[in-house]
């Protein structure tokens, strides 16, 4: 999607409100004790009432209103009887259409008590995103945001998960471009168009390149003895910076 228009801009703006609203909210309410499935019902609670509806569950019939994963699966996961545990590090991915306009967000974050090693993790992932956010700018090219997302991980001893990507967004869950990298592909010429809507969403680990999926389908997770997290934002290109329609949470 290409915002060309306020109307446009406003109706996306809701959209990343609503979205950022839910996972915060979902974030604050993890505790230990709650299913995943209990917590995805505040989720689809706040869509219903907005009048909106699941991004993943319309445009593929995923079987949740929000991806939740715990520890080893750091994406796509299904909400079901998955008992969250004091220590688990989760993943909440949120993304809906709203009034025509889709939106995705998604943070990751560790039920306490958190040890020093998951929160230098995601201290990191959420840098990630910031710094690589800063970059977007109409003519800039699109690797340097995988360039920026690499810099901070390496400087800070984690890996970049290569097989899962940052992608369109605005009027469909995923659009033109379908892939942009969070690493540094030196191949990639591409460069960001003003008022472009996409998603930046880096995926750092604690030694882990590549992601495979559970027999379910959907999940994906890390290798033994790894770790990933993830931070999303929304936002559309202009020639003085972006402008980011989601917002992460306090605790993530």
């Amino acid at each position: 999607m290409t915002i060309d228009n306020d109307d446009d801009l406003q109706g996306l703006k809701k959209s990343g409100r609503l979205v950022a609203d839910i996972l915060q909210c979902m974030v604050r309410a993890a505790e230990p004790g709650m299913t995943t499935r209990e917590l995805d019902s505040i989720g689809a609670a706040m869509m219903d009432r907005a009048g909106a509806r699941s991004a993943p569950a319309l445009t593929y019939d995923f079987p949740g209103a929000t991806c939740i994963s715990r520890n080893e699966v750091c994406a796509h996961g299904i909400p079901g009887d998955d008992v969250i545990q004091a220590g688990d590090l989760i993943n909440i991915d949120v993304s809906l259409e709203l009034d025509g306009y889709f939106a995705d967000t998604g943070a990751s974050f560790s039920v306490p008590p958190v040890t020093p090693a998951i929160a230098a993790l995601c201290k990191a992932g959420r840098m990630a995103l910031e710094q690589s956010v800063r970059q977007v700018k109409t003519g800039a090219r699109f690797n340097v945001i995988g360039r920026t997302v690499e810099s901070v991980a390496a400087k800070r001893g984690f890996t970049v998960i290569d097989n899962l990507a940052s992608h369109g967004v605005g009027r469909a869950l995923h659009e033109e471009p379908r892939e942009i990298p969070t690493w540094y592909d030196k191949h990639d010429r591409r460069r960001i168009t003003e008022g472009l809507v996409f998603t930046i969403e880096p995926f750092l680990s604690t030694g882990a390149t590549q992601v495979d999926e559970l027999d379910d389908g959907w999940s994906l997770f890390t290798p033994k003895g790894t770790l990933a997290v993830q931070y999303e934002h929304t936002l559309v290109a202009t020639r003085r910076g972006p402008i980011v329609v989601t917002q992460l949470p306090d605790a993530a």
